[in-house]
């Protein structure tokens, strides 16, 4: 194992907090690694590592020596790329919000992976707060402007909204012109994954949005969820139009005051601010960037 080699090892036990799961990542054996990192002090003369029986994480030179590894592994696959013209290669982890992932990722995903042949994809699903670095994850594909100030965000999309309801639920409750006469109106709510607070509805009207919480007997926390309880005529729901486009084709789903729609919902590609993008991660960015753009007129 060349420096290089050992360089992208202590990086990613340093990310993973783990010996175990740096080796499973790098199809290394255990072994392998442990000798590796002890060689590595060795030569360095200092303490990298601090391990106890549940975790590992870097002494203060570990962290000095984890920043300079990035810096300089990002360099040599720059380069290696420059001169040699060679395809962007190697395992990318990526985390996606499941529905987005469904409509505009996957239908390409085969024509990704013929072009970049070299690149192990391995997707995960879900909607939550995720540790980019201490889990291992390259990027990750959210829905709303991202708060944590440790990753840099690349918006690729913006989604039109509108509200929604069932045919049902509007003969019950009447179908509003304005905003103002939703009194009388109930709502499916929707609990933010990242804080648990209920959503409003909101409504642009002449430049300006204002926002409305109906009584609610629901709450719901997915978007699968949010729409099916829609079409059971359960309340007013808000969502990008993408979603909707078959339930208003079929009748099940009709638009709701569409002269005052919600604001628009920014598409991001999230990753660590502390790590320069790997080709690999650049490709996968850009070719999803393009996806959305060839994709969202279809499906607004």
């Amino acid at each position: 194992m060349d420096k290089v080699d050992v360089m992208r090892l202590f990086a990613r036990i340093v990310e993973r907090r783990s010996f175990t799961l740096a080796a499973q990542d790098l199809q290394l054996p255990r072994s392998t690694v442990t000798e590796a990192v002890k060689r590595l002090e060795t030569r360095l003369g200092v303490r990298l590592l601090e391990r106890t029986t549940r975790q590992v994480r870097p002494t203060l030179d570990g962290e000095a020596y984890y920043q300079r590894c990035l810096s300089i592994l990002a360099e040599i696959e720059e380069a290696e790329a420059a001169f040699t013209g060679a395809r962007p290669s190697g395992p990318l982890r990526v985390d996606v919000h499941g529905v987005l992932a469904r409509y505009f990722m996957l239908p390409g995903l085969s024509d990704f992976l013929a072009r970049y042949p070299d690149i192990q994809l391995r997707i995960g699903e879900g909607d939550r707060y995720v540790d980019l670095v201490r889990e291992g994850v390259d990027c990750v594909l959210r829905v709303g402007k991202p708060s944590d100030s440790s990753m840099i965000g690349r918006q690729i999309a913006s989604l039109v909204e509108g509200t929604y309801a069932s045919p049902e639920y509007l003969q019950r409750h009447g179908v509003p012109t304005s905003p103002n006469e939703l009194d009388g109106h109930r709502m499916v709510a929707f609990a933010s994954s990242a804080s648990g607070h209920v959503l409003p509805l909101e409504f642009q009207q002449d430049g300006a949005v204002s926002e409305h919480r109906l009584p609610y007997a629901v709450t719901v926390t997915g978007a699968e969820m949010y729409v099916a309880t829609a079409r059971l005529g359960l309340g007013l729901i808000q969502v990008p139009s993408y979603r909707v486009r078959e339930n208003l084709a079929d009748g099940s789903l009709v638009e709701v005051l569409p002269g005052f729609p919600p604001t628009p919902s920014p598409v991001y590609v999230l990753y660590p601010q502390n790590r320069q993008l790997s080709p690999r991660v650049r490709v996968f960015i850009d070719w999803l960037s393009a996806e959305f753009a060839a994709r969202l007129p279809a499906a607004s």
